[in-house]
Order: structure tokens, then C-alpha cells, then sequence
């Protein structure tokens, strides 16, 4: 253990840093001929395989073909680890963005960089501008024909056990007319901890399941579409756990 947390604090952890600065820059200069924000989601993926390996992650992908990499969808994944992000990023094969805590882009470099590639922030203490927020995420998805990803427990579990998910994601996809798509990560909580900044290298599994129709819903739906979601996510950690 104690070789473990060495490794991570003085050479892993530096590492990481270092690759999201550098990644961070190019990311920032590429956004100033790219206004698509497509460019900068390529450095970004490939920011999160750099990553991956500096951590000694493997990942383990399951249910690719049920989603296609030119479909619309909103990605709907159990948060477990700051992991998680860079886990999917370099497995999901579709162009998507995401919805981040607003903190997260007063943040210097990598909130320029979050608003530039077309990230959106949510106002947590704002129900009436997250509301807002969701409906630019909706027109979002349908005028570029994109995909949003979303961690519908509002943040990272501090005890890796699935949290109630919020409506949001079922109101864009509702909104928007496109499916939703259960997204199970399974191990990132090992491999990085909530409160925890020890790496540890190890293999995690990504499973994407079917997707959940949302083009007869309404928006009183939205409601029985996450607890549909939920339930699908749970049933795939139940069973990476028998």
C-alpha cells in the first residue's frame, strides 16, 4: 500500500497534471479555428487515453453495438470518481458534450476550455436557470445532431452506492426527441476514490444498454424514464457484483 500511494502522489499524480495542462493548451489554441468544438473533443479523448494509461487503467467496453456513432442521444452513467469522465471519453465513439457544475468552469484553463468545446454549466443553486439550462441542452442536441452526457445523481457517490437520479436527463430527452441511454460504470470507485487522491491502477467496465424511446413521452413522463434509467443501472451493478 505504501509503495501503492508513493507511486501515486509522486509520479502518477504529476503526470496528470502535467498531460492536462498540455492537452488543456493545445485544446485552447485548436478552439480559436474551431468554433464546432468537434477538434477540441478529439484532444480531449485523446487527453483521457493519456490518462488512462499514466493511471494504469484498462477498461473493459460492453454494449457498443447498441448505440451507433453518428446517433443523437442523452447518456445517462452512474457517477462514481473524477475517473469517470475520461473513461468515457475514450470509449464512446459518439460526439457528445456535457453538463458540468458552473464551478467547474471558474476553474482557470480547463473552464475556458469546458466553454469553449461547448460544455454547458448548470447553476445547482438555480432551479429556474437549470431549467433553462436543460432546454439549451435540448436545442443544443438538436441543432448540431449531437449527443449530451449527463450524471443524473448530481455528483459523485461518496460511498460507490447508487444515488436517486435527478429528471434532467429525461426532460432533455424528451425534449429533444432522442433516446436515452443507460451508461454503468463499474470499478472507477477503486480506482479513484471520492476524496481520495490515490490512484490506483486496475480495470474498469463501461456498459451501455439499450436504449429507452423517448419519441411518444411528454414531459410528465419524465419521472417514470428515471426511474426506468435507475433501474437499469442497478440491475447492471447487481450483476457485475453476483
Amino acid at each position: 500500500m505504501f509503495m501503492s500511494k508513493l507511486r501515486s502522489y509522486v509520479i502518477t499524480a504529476p503526470l496528470i497534471f502535467l498531460a492536462t495542462a498540455i492537452y488543456g493548451l493545445i485544446g485552447l489554441v485548436v478552439s480559436f479555428f474551431d468554433s464546432t468544438g468537434d477538434r477540441q473533443m478529439l484532444i480531449a479523448r485523446a487527453w483521457s487515453r493519456a490518462l488512462l494509461l499514466i493511471g494504469r487503467v484498462k477498461v473493459k467496453v460492453e454494449g457498443l453495438e447498441n448505440i451507433s456513432p453518428n446517433g443523437s442521444y442523452v447518456l445517462v452513467s452512474n457517477h462514481l470518481s473524477y475517473m469517470d469522465t475520461p473513461v468515457i471519453l475514450a470509449n464512446v465513439p459518439v460526439q457528445f458534450r456535457f453538463l458540468a457544475k458552473k464551478g467547474l468552469f471558474e476553474i482557470p484553463l480547463l473552464g475556458t476550455h469546458l466553454a469553449r468545446a461547448g460544455h454547458i454549466p448548470v447553476p445547482l443553486e438555480d432551479p429556474r436557470a437549470a431549467v433553462r439550462v436543460m432546454t439549451k441542452a435540448a436545442e443544443v442536441i438538436r441543432q448540431r445532431h449531437i449527443s449530451m452526457l449527463i450524471f443524473p445523481e448530481g455528483g459523485r457517490s461518496p460511498d460507490g452506492i447508487l444515488q436517486p437520479f435527478k429528471e434532467g436527463a429525461a426532460y432533455i430527452a424528451i425534449k429533444a426527441g432522442v433516446p436515452l441511454v443507460p451508461v454503468t460504470l463499474i470499478g472507477t470507485h477503486e480506482v479513484l476514490p471520492f476524496g481520495s487522491g490515490h490512484m490506483r491502477g486496475g480495470t474498469v467496465i463501461l456498459r451501455i444498454g439499450a436504449p429507452v424511446d423517448t419519441s411518444a413521452s411528454k414531459l410528465h413522463d419524465r419521472e417514470r424514464l428515471t426511474e426506468t434509467l435507475r433501474r437499469q443501472v442497478a440491475q447492471a451493478l447487481a450483476c457485475a457484483v453476483d
